[in-house]
């Protein structure tokens, strides 16, 4: 069964939050340290000002709900999403899905420019919240990683009536989209990412030879992860301790949240995802994909071979074509652009939906 949904928070909830950020307490910082440390106090500090005295929740809420939503159980959760139709009758079907810590707000701004676009293939438009994320949430049940999310998402788009789709995803959507076509090859007609994480595997002979922008992306690659993966790990081995006190204070799910957040990116985008988190109590629920991923056990690991399209912005993580083959041996598709970040649908969403187009214009 589907159901129609509207998104509705009570006004006592946003009264109960406004007085939390009104009485938050900030932590002690060592002087001229910047974000050598982590989450600077001025940028928090802006951030719960802007909340507090700028964000208009329910001016998202109208315009979440100016889409078509739904609800429907599966495998024992209820899940939401978007289903915006192009008027166009040969529009293509898509699943987008996104990742952490991001919602479905993060692709808003493609939706007009992916249904019903002045020229090129136009598209119907699912977009699920991630189990466990925003209006998906919370999850009952252990287990949803990316390829349970995965299944899920092929029952999704098959209880839709959709037999011929493509994938399209954005960090965990990036993970998830390929492993549907993996899981559902017969109707899958094409794999849509902003990155294909595929890395070293330990075999000299790979790193023979790279490019000096290939090593560069390597390079930067380690610099995150020597500097800023201490939240993988977390999420990953402990994600009922942080959520704690993600769950009791919307000050620290703001600055764990926003670490991942460019400083580039506008405030109400931010801070729009992050009062989405906080208002469906999924801060928690939401960090259980990592653990879930890291713990799913053995999977199928052979290369997928649906046609696959990269867009990379100059912002983001960098894929290595040459790991990237490796592991999907149908990429038809590798662009790079030097605009835009890792939300390049909110950020440059002109030029991500024109990739899109562009790469599933090319199936037949």
């Amino acid at each position: 069964m589907i159901n129609p949904f509207r998104v509705d928070i009570p006004q006592t909830a946003l009264d109960t939050l406004a007085d939390r950020l009104e009485q938050a307490f900030l932590p002690n910082e060592l002087p001229g340290t910047g974000s050598a440390y982590g989450m600077p106090v001025d940028r928090v500090r802006e951030l719960v000002r802007y909340w507090r005295e700028e964000f208009d929740w329910r001016a998202l809420e109208a315009r979440l709900n100016a889409y078509p939503q739904f609800t429907t159980e599966i495998d024992g959760e209820d899940i939401h999403f978007l289903h915006v139709r192009s008027s166009r009758e040969d529009a293509t079907p898509l699943i987008l899905s996104h990742g952490w810590p991001g919602t479905v707000l993060e692709y808003l701004d493609v939706i007009e420019l992916l249904t019903e676009p002045a020229d090129g293939p136009a598209f119907h438009l699912v977009i699920p919240s991630l189990p466990g994320f925003g209006f998906s949430g919370p999850t009952r049940t252990p287990g949803w990683n990316r390829y349970r999310t995965a299944r899920a998402w092929a029952e999704l788009m098959s209880r839709l009536g959709y037999q011929r789709y493509g994938a399209v995803g954005n960090d965990g959507g990036s993970l998830i989209s390929p492993e549907i076509a993996r899981f559902d090859p017969e109707h899958v007609i094409g794999v849509h990412v902003t990155q294909l994480f595929s890395f070293p595997s330990g075999d000299p002979a790979e790193m023979a030879d790279l490019s000096e922008a290939d090593q560069a992306a390597l390079k930067h690659l380690q610099w995150f992860y020597d500097n800023h993966f201490a939240f993988n790990q977390l999420h990953s081995q402990q994600p009922q301790t942080l959520a704690f006190a993600l769950a009791d204070s919307p000050v620290g799910l703001l600055a764990w949240n926003a670490q991942l957040f460019s400083e580039t990116l506008d405030p109400a985008f931010i801070v729009g995802n992050v009062a989405i988190h906080w208002l469906t109590g999924t801060s928690g629920s939401a960090i259980r994909f990592y653990y879930e991923d890291a713990h799913a056990g053995a999977q199928p690991a052979e290369p997928t071979t649906t046609p696959t399209g990269l867009a990379m912005f100059a912002g983001d993580f960098q894929s290595i074509r040459r790991f990237a083959e490796r592991d999907h041996h149908r990429i038809t598709s590798w662009n790079s652009y030097d605009t835009g970040g890792h939300y390049a649908a909110h950020e440059v969403p002109e030029v991500l939906a024109a990739d899109v187009r562009k790469f599933f214009a090319t199936i037949d």
